[in-house]
């Protein structure tokens, strides 16, 4: 089974993130269960605006659409900015708008049988509405998110620090990042097994 972990961080690599770390160790407990993980810094790639699969030349969202065409999992991983998911998990929701008139041989919609679970970091509040906003995006494009498939960490409001700055994970998000692994996981071998019905 594959995992993509699309890491919606407004810092270009090698620039440290929150938002990479935490998607990284979500990737590590789906490891642990023999899943296969890839991260990509979204950032990083001339992502075009738009709602097309293909926004032209030298949009770089094809290649990524083909990245998550083969996982089974994806996580969706943003930073809190302003209280609102960062600019670029927005975009790479608009993107997947482009997924709802694809169908498979049967009709049904291109991303039906797979996993999406989201991770959100930020030192100010927003995390479950971001979460929210996430799972409802996901969801219409086609996406089947498990039972607690969200995992974030809020510092405390109008102070400065990072998740990357941590000593170490809170035992919480330890914990809810190993329950999102988990039935991650869990729902995408029995979608593997039994794919949602045409009709």
């Amino acid at each position: 089974m594959k995992a993509l972990a699309l890491v919606c961080s407004l810092k270009p690599s090698p620039a440290a993130s929150s938002s990479a770390l935490i998607a990284q160790q979500v990737l590590d407990k789906m490891a642990e269960r023999g899943v296969t993980g890839e991260l990509v810094r979204v950032v990083d790639h001339d992502v075009k605006p738009g709602v097309e699969a293909d926004m032209g030349d030298g949009d770089a969202w094809p290649e990524i659409r083909r990245k998550i065409a083969a996982a089974d999992i994806l996580l969706l991983s943003t930073p809190t900015w302003v209280g609102h998911m960062s600019s670029v998990a927005q975009r790479v929701l608009e993107r997947l708008d482009a997924e709802l008139p694809e169908t498979d041989d049967e009709g049904r919609p291109g991303m039906f049988g797979k996993v999406a679970v989201t991770a959100v970091v930020g030192n100010e509040d927003g995390a479950h509405k971001i979460t929210a906003d996430l799972f409802q995006a996901l969801n219409d494009t086609g996406f089947t998110v498990p039972a607690q498939g969200g995992t974030y960490w809020n510092g405390e409001a109008m102070k400065g620090g990072d998740y990357n700055d941590l000593d170490e994970t809170p035992d919480a998000v330890e914990s809810t990042n190993s329950t999102v692994a988990r039935n991650a996981v869990h729902l995408a071998k029995l979608l593997k097994e039994k794919q949602y019905p045409a009709s």
